[in-house]
């Protein structure tokens, strides 16, 4: 009988590239007799790509952000936009780069209550942030998220400080092994970094 192993991914809800493999890290889990143990790595995209903050209707409001900057943020929109319409998903440009420390603190709650209330979690946020239908910056909207997936939400306003600290610890654990970015996989102590690896680590589970 094959051994389970455990595969840790981290992620983040505000990038689109995380909401691309999300699904396809799922079925890793469905395919080969492994475990996922997914944890949030928080991107600090201003220190790489600067920040900007936009209207409805897509007019700059304020801005830190060089021209190469703003040609690498246009291209990501739409490849992601290429690949989410593939799939049937939605991906609309955020008006602002988000904290997602909160709705990352939401992730480790609903993983107190099982993979089935996580999963749930996991595929709401991301849905829902990136239909810009969703305020992860938001307390409340977070634990209304939680009850939804079978959670405690009322039980998390008062936790969330708290893990918002374990998330930016487990954020500061990952780049010590190595994490720089999302979607990061590591398997077997290999670091893969990006949804375009996961074939190599298909053949790395069936070998």
């Amino acid at each position: 009988m094959s051994k389970t192993r455990t595969i840790t991914i981290y992620t983040d809800y505000k990038s689109p590239y995380a909401y691309l493999a999300k699904d396809e890290a799922y079925a890793l889990a469905r395919d080969f007799p492994v475990k996922l143990d997914i944890l949030p790595y928080i991107l600090d995209i201003p220190s790489y790509l600067g920040s900007a903050e936009v209207d409805d209707s897509g007019q700059v409001l304020a801005e830190s952000r060089n021209a190469h900057q703003w040609r690498r943020v246009r291209y990501s929109y739409m490849d992601c936009r290429r690949q989410a319409r593939k799939r049937g998903l939605v991906i609309r440009g955020t008006q602002k780069i988000w904290d997602s420390s909160l709705a990352a603190a939401g992730m480790l709650f609903a993983k107190r209550f099982g993979d089935i209330q996580l999963q749930r979690y996991h595929d709401a946020v991301f849905e829902r942030f990136w239909r810009r239908a969703l305020d992860i910056e938001d307390t409340a909207s977070i634990a209304a998220v939680l009850n939804e997936a079978g959670a405690d939400g009322a039980a998390f306003p008062a936790w969330a400080e708290e893990g918002r600290a374990e998330v930016a610890a487990i954020s500061r654990a990952a780049e010590a092994q190595g994490v720089f970015g999302v979607t990061t996989f590591v398997v077997d102590g290999e670091i893969f970094w990006g949804r375009e690896h996961i074939p190599d680590i298909r053949a790395m589970l069936a070998s």
